[in-house]
């Protein structure tokens, strides 16, 4: 039978994903896709080597007859591919001998040269033919996949990353997977990859140009292959090397067996690493021309947690320095990974692009890990551009997304500048949407994105600014604290609340006759202490000296001992908020700062302290004074210093309400058109 060709992108998914209906009875939900994503990888493959399998067969054969055990250069030749299969069956030959199906197709696949073997190895597949074997369901499965043609010269690279990707997602969905674990849809991709080579197109054009690109997050690798088709649409004979790495073990042999279809002689298969790149970097002795990645959003690094502080605490050896983010967020993490894998300046620099939702921009207080990496971007004038997009771009969550865009090799004209870029309005509804991705950016929209940012000029949506224009000092602004002091049985009562006076009747001895006669002494001390604090003059205080004299006078005389820690739980208890009282000071005489009165004021970067201090804050509270013990761990400055880049402010247009003459009028419209109705409602018929 020929094998079906789909013409349609759904019709091909669609087709894919109805063979989860063979799978409902005998797997779960979550288990179709170790069904169908190895299958249709295998599939594919099948069909690729399938001219040459003859010639491989004879030339394995040959090279056996002679002995030669490293026959795989050869074997590679033969097949015209950077990997081959030795085994004598294929998807027809397999179907041929239905009882012995599952011997036969382990057969098959341990027949691929090693490469092949590893991607297959990582969806597991050995335990997916047992449990397909075990339902009745292998030779089915089989079969339907036998007559899908899936041939790259009917499905292209390109195309087969989406389908995979939107397989992906509906596996993803079946689940309820958390909405950070998406893929990047493909007109995101495309603009991504637009902006990260705008300005280098004549660099790129040059004859002889090899260039690197790298992703850290790479999914199934849509991404690099888009970049890369970018850089070959300029020059088709530059030399493209693509790097990456992935953590989840589906995605990973994806990626990898695309590319070991479609690069030359299977080299950028090669560099796929598999695992967590904040705790282990596969690339971590490279540098690379170009990175751009999609990493996940409101998730945790918890599993990297040892390995990242590690690295923090080695400075800047390590890739962490600037700061370390939140624990239930580390889209910061893989942002700091992507600078310390730029090449430096003198080997040309590099670009970055990242995708990430909006936690990153303003996230963290100042000296918060957050700000301080924004810091150590703005500061080192790393940050060229901010792109805001579209609501509803992606499959599983419908959220505010940015473009970011790094680079340390600026145009003359963007050296210390920052442009902002609104394309939140720029966006084409869907004619059916996928998940939660409604809309879309066309081709003429995303020339028109990129063109605002390589124009570089004010407009609407389009604004530019210093660094210094994101950044802040926050100052800690103190009152004095103001007490009165009263020994009133109200307030002696609140003694027992005070943890050093409830302290003094606990004992902390192993001996039971022992702790009862230390406690019951401390009981006894407690109620000399309310018996000396009722014996005060029934007075309210408004100078705390003075009271601390009267007390100390009294217990003096009446042979009382009154420690230090007791004294501070006597002057918590008794003490009440009294502005008109007078300042309690110190030892040295200085005003005390009370804690609840205590505020915080935020004063823009290259405007002095003292002189917004005495504006916006003496006028309102003259007793008012900053504290200079909280200053900056970096410039040593009063204040610690903040960054925030928050793109909703600088583009909000404040929308004036309606005059309420107008709101007015349309209540009695309304009201009118509601009587007008109740008035041709029939009367109530009575009851009889």
């Amino acid at each position: 039978m020929t094998p079906r060709s789909l013409q349609s992108h759904s019709d091909k998914v669609n087709f894919l994903w109805s063979i989860a209906e063979l799978l409902r009875d005998s797997f779960k939900r979550g288990k179709y896709q170790d069904v169908i994503l190895p299958l249709t990888v295998l599939r594919r493959i099948d069909q690729v080597l399938a001219p040459t399998k003859e010639t491989v067969l004879a030339r394995n054969a040959e090279l056996a007859g002679k002995g030669l055990e490293n026959r795989d250069p050869a074997l590679r030749r033969a097949s015209g591919l950077a990997f081959y299969n030795t085994s004598q069956y294929d998807f027809d030959r397999l179907l041929q001998d239905a009882p012995n199906l599952a011997a036969n197709l382990r057969n098959y696949v341990n027949g691929f040269s090693e490469n092949m073997r590893d991607v297959l190895e990582r969806f597991d597949f050995d335990n997916t033919i047992k449990k397909l074997d075990e339902a009745g369901l292998l030779f089915l499965v089989l079969e339907r996949f036998k007559n899908v043609d899936l041939h790259p010269d009917r499905v292209s690279n390109h195309e087969m990353g989406t389908i995979f990707e939107e397989l992906i997602r509906r596996f993803n969905e079946a689940l309820n997977e958390n909405p950070g674990e998406h893929f990047t849809p493909r007109d995101v991709v495309n603009l991504m990859g637009d902006l990260l080579l705008a300005g280098d197109e004549d660099a790129l054009a040059e004859a002889g140009i090899v260039r690197t690109i790298y992703d850290p997050c790479c999914g199934s690798g849509g991404m690099l292959t888009i970049a890369k088709e970018r850089i070959l649409d300029s020059n088709s004979r530059a030399d493209v090397h693509l790097f990456g790495q992935e953590v989840n073990p589906e995605t990973w042999a994806i990626a990898r067996s695309d590319l070991l279809l479609t690069s030359p002689e299977g080299r950028d298969a090669d560099h796929i690493a598999f695992g967590s790149v904040l705790s282990r970097d596969g690339h971590a002795d490279r540098r690379f021309d170009y990175l751009i990645t999609n990493p996940p959003y409101g998730k945790e690094w918890r599993m990297d947690e040892d390995a990242v502080r590690a690295e923090h605490e080695r400075g800047t050896v390590g890739r962490f320095a600037a700061g370390v983010p939140r624990m239930s967020d580390g889209q910061l993490l893989f942002l700091q990974h992507l600078v310390a894998r730029m090449k430096s300046v003198d080997e040309e620099g590099s670009r970055v692009a990242i995708i990430m939702n909006g936690s990153p921009l303003f996230t963290g207080d100042a000296g918060s890990g957050e700000s301080e990496i924004r810091r150590y971007l703005l500061e080192s004038d790393l940050l060229e551009a901010i792109v805001q997009l579209p609501e509803q771009l992606f499959y599983n969550t419908g959220i505010t997304t940015y473009v970011w865009l790094l680079t340390n090799r600026k145009e003359e004209r963007r050296r210390g500048k920052v442009q902002l870029i609104d394309a939140s309005s720029v966006w084409t509804p869907m004619r059916r949407s996928l998940g939660d991705k409604r809309r879309e950016i066309t081709s003429e929209q995303i020339r028109e994105i990129v063109e605002l940012h390589k124009d570089f000029e004010e407009s609407k949506r389009s604004r530019i600014f210093p660094p210094t224009a994101f950044g802040y000092r926050k100052i800690t602004v103190q009152r004095p604290l103001r007490l009165n002091f009263e020994a009133s049985e109200e307030r002696i009562s609140r003694l027992d609340e005070q943890g050093a006076f409830a302290a003094l009747a606990v004992s902390k001895k192993k001996d039971a006759a022992a702790r009862e006669t230390e406690e019951a002494a401390g009981r006894e001390t407690q109620e000399s202490i309310r018996a000396l604090l009722r014996s005060l003059p029934q007075t309210v205080h408004t100078v705390r000296a003075a009271f601390v004299d009267v007390l100390t006078e009294t217990a003096s005389a009446a042979g009382v001992k009154v420690t230090a820690p007791v004294r501070r739980a006597i002057f918590a208890a008794l003490g009440e908020r009294d502005q008109d009282a007078e300042v309690c000071r110190n030892a040295d005489g200085d005003p005390e700062p009370d804690p609840e009165l205590r505020d915080y004021e935020s004063v823009p970067l290259g405007e002095s302290v003292e002189e917004f201090f005495a504006r916006e804050v003496v006028p309102h509270v003259p007793d008012a004074w900053i504290d200079t013990n909280v200053r900056d761990s970096k410039d040593g400055e009063v204040g610690k210093v903040g960054f925030e880049l928050n793109v909703n402010r600088v583009f909000y247009e404040y929308v004036s309400p309606r005059p309420l003459e107008d709101i007015e009028a349309d209540i009695r419209a309304v009201e009118k058109e509601i009587l007008e109705m109740l008035g041709t409602v029939p009367a109530p018929v009575p009851a009889r």
